[in-house]
C-alpha cells in the first residue's frame, strides 16, 4: 500500500540518548554489544547509514526534531540547557506535535524533555537561561507549584518524564505541569554506577528516587499508553508519541537484572537494556494489533559520550563510534552520525538500506508529506521529506546540503562527499580540543572527502579552494536566509555567528 493511499499512520519517535552508531549490531557487525531488537527493527524495516543529528549534543538536536529547524537559529548558539532552564521553543512556533494535533492526532511525550520549561521561582531568584544551573541555583525553584510552558504548551496532549538529562536536577518525575513527588531531599548519584569518583550534580531529589528507575518507568508508561490508544487508532484516531529515552546517557545505571548481561561493561549492559525498551515498544504494537500502520523511528540525539569509557570498550574490541572519528560534542562524524532505523509495514519493504544523507530535522517535513499537508514557509525551515526513500524510490540526493554544529558552536557543512569544518580541531571533547596545544598549529579550516576518507584523516583544504569557497558561500546563504530549504526568506531569532568564539577572534570576526 502506498503512503498516500494508507490511513494516517500512528507515529512513534524513539530517541536514544548518547547511543553510538557503533553500538548497534546491524550497523556495526564488528560491535560486541547484542542489540537484537534494534536489529529486528532494521530487519523488519530499513536502516539509514548516513543519518545525522542536527547537533552533537542534546538540546539543539531535540529542538531540531521538534521544529524542523536548526537550533543555532535561536539564542542557543552553543552548549545545552539545564534542568531548570526556561523554555527554548517559542510558544508561537509550530512543532511537529502541534502540527499532528491539528491533523487529528493524539500527541504524547514520554521521557526526557531537555528543551526548557518555566519553573516557578520566588522573586529575585534566578537560574541560567542557556546553560546548566549552578549548585546554588538548584534551590531557586518552588517545586510545589505548576510548571509553565513545558511540553503541553508546544503541542503535546500529555507529558510524563524528566526535565532534562538524568545527571541534572531535579531528580523526580513530572506529569504534565507538576512534579509527581516533591524533591524534598538533597542527593547525588554516581555518574557510572559502582565506580567511585564522579557524581551527578547534587540537588533536589524525590524520596525513594533512583536513577536506575527511570528507564523502566518510562518503558512501562509507553507500553501502557500504546494499549490505551490502540482502540482509537483502529477507529481512525491515530496517535503520535515522542519517546526520548534517558539512556545510555550518564548516569550509566542499568537495572539490577541487566548488570553483567553484556559481559563487556556496565555501559554495554545499559545499551542492552535500551535495546530491550525498543523491543517492548515493538511488542506492544504487535500485541495490540496496530504495528502494520505504525511508523516507528529509532535514532539517537548524537554520538556516544566519552563517559562510556572508550578505553575499556576498545579493550574489549568494541568501538561505539565504529569507523568514524570523534564522539559526542565533536564536529567530526562520530559526534553527529547516528543510528537511524525505521519500520512501517504498510509502506516500507523489510530489510532495506538507504545511503541518503538525512538529518533529524527532516522528520517534520516527512510527517507532513505522509499526512498530505504542505508546510507554510514559517514552519520547519530546515526540514526535507525523505518519504521517497522510505518507499524505496531512487530519487537522487534528497538534500542539497546538511549543516552540522558542535558543542562549542563550530559549524560544518556537508554536500555530497565533501565536508567543510570551520575549526582546526574537534570543536568538542576529543583531541585536538579547542584551544589545546594540539590544535594550535593546525589549519583553521578542514575539508574532507568522506567518500574516500570517512575517518576524516586527511585535510584537503589547501588542495580544493573552490570547493571550500562554494561550501562557505552556501553556509552563509543558509544562515542569512533563515532557512536551508526553498521558500520565503525567514529571520533567525538572533544574529547567528558564523564562527565559534575561539575561531572568530583569529579571523577578525565580530
Amino acid at each position: 500500500m502506498s503512503a498516500s493511499a494508507a490511513p494516517k499512520p500512528n507515529i512513534i519517535y524513539i530517541l536514544c540518548d548518547d547511543l553510538g552508531y557503533g553500538d548497534v549490531k546491524c550497523l556495526n557487525p564488528e560491535g560486541k554489544i547484542a542489540t537484537p531488537n534494534m536489529d529486528r527493527l532494521a530487519r523488519d524495516g530499513m536502516k539509514f547509514t548516513d543519518a545525522h543529528s542536527g547537533s552533537s549534543v542534546c538540546t539543539p538536536t531535540r529542538y531540531g526534531i521538534m521544529t524542523g529547524r536548526y537550533a543555532w537559529r535561536t539564542r542557543l548558539h552553543n552548549g545545552v540547557l539545564g534542568g531548570l532552564s526556561p523554555h527554548l521553543i517559542a510558544l508561537d512556533r509550530k512543532t511537529v506535535a502541534g502540527f499532528l494535533k491539528d491533523q487529528g492526532y493524539h500527541t504524547a511525550c514520554i521521557g526526557k524533555w531537555h528543551l526548557g520549561m518555566d519553573w516557578a521561582r520566588p522573586e529575585f531568584k534566578t537560574v541560567n537561561e542557556l546553560a546548566i544551573e549552578s549548585r546554588e541555583q538548584v534551590f531557586n525553584v518552588d517545586y510545589a507549584k505548576p510548571i509553565a510552558n513545558g511540553p503541553n504548551a508546544v503541542g503535546f496532549d500529555s507529558y510524563y518524564g524528566i526535565s532534562a538529562s538524568l545527571d541534572m536536577v531535579p531528580y523526580t518525575f513530572i506529569e504534565n505541569d507538576r512534579v509527581t513527588v516533591l524533591p524534598t531531599e538533597d542527593r547525588e548519584f554516581p555518574l557510572y554506577e559502582g565506580r567511585p569518583g564522579k557524581m551527578c550534580r547534587k540537588g533536589p531529589t524525590a524520596p525513594g528516587f533512583h536513577t536506575s528507575q527511570v528507564l523502566p518507568a518510562i518503558t512501562d508508561r509507553i507500553v501502557k499508553h500504546i494499549s490505551e490508544k490502540a482502540a482509537d487508532a483502529k477507529n481512525g484516531k491515530p496517535f503520535f508519541v515522542y519517546f526520548p529515552l534517558n539512556s545510555p546517557h550518564t548516569p550509566i545505571a542499568p537495572s539490577k537484572e541487566w548488570e553483567g548481561k553484556s559481559g563487556i561493561s556496565l555501559y554495554a549492559d545499559f545499551v542492552m537494556q535500551t535495546d530491550a525498551t525498543i523491543g517492548a515498544v515493538l511488542d506492544a504494537l504487535e500485541k495490540n494489533g496496530i504495528s502494520e500502520n505504525t511508523w516507528v523511528v529509532m535514532t539517537s540525539d548524537n554520538g556516544c559520550s566519552p563517559s562510556a569509557d572508550y578505553p575499556e570498550l576498545l579493550g574489549k574490541g568494541h568501538n561505539p563510534s565504529a569507523q568514524f572519528r570523534g564522539h559526542k560534542a565533536d564536529i567530526f562524524e562520530g559526534g553527529h552520525r547516528v543510528t537511524f532505523l525505521t519500520r512501517w509495514p504498510a509502506v516500507i519493504q523489510p530489510g532495506g538500506s538507504s545511503a541518503q544523507t538525512i538529518c533529524l530535522t527532516d522528520l517534520f517535513a516527512t510527517v507532513a508529506d505522509i499526512v498530505g499537508q504542505k508546510l507554510p514557509d514559517t514552519v520547519a525551515e530546515d526540514s526535507v521529506s525523505f518519504l521517497p526513500a522510505l518507499r524505496g524510490e531512487d530519487t537522487g540526493p534528497i538534500r542539497e546540503a546538511i549543516v552540522h554544529h558542535s558543542i562549542n558552536g563550530t559549524f560544518s557543512i556537508r554536500q555530497g562527499k565533501w565536508k567543510l569544518e570551520l575549526c582546526a580541531g574537534s570543536g568538542g571533547w576529543s583531541e585536538p580540543k579547542p584551544g589545546s596545544p594540539g590544535e594550535k598549529d593546525l589549519p583553521e579550516i578542514q575539508l574532507y572527502d568522506l567518500e574516500t576518507d570517512v575517518s576524516e584523516a586527511t585535510n584537503l583544504v589547501t588542495k580544493h579552494p573552490k570547493i571550500v569557497s562554494r561550501l562557505m558561500d552556501l553556509l552563509k546563504k543558509y544562515i542569512a536566509d533563515g532557512r536551508s530549504t526553498p521558500g520565503a526568506v525567514q529571520s533567525n531569532d538572533e544574529e547567528v555567528p558564523l564562527y565559534p568564539k575561539h575561531v572568530a577572534k583569529k579571523k577578525g570576526k565580530a
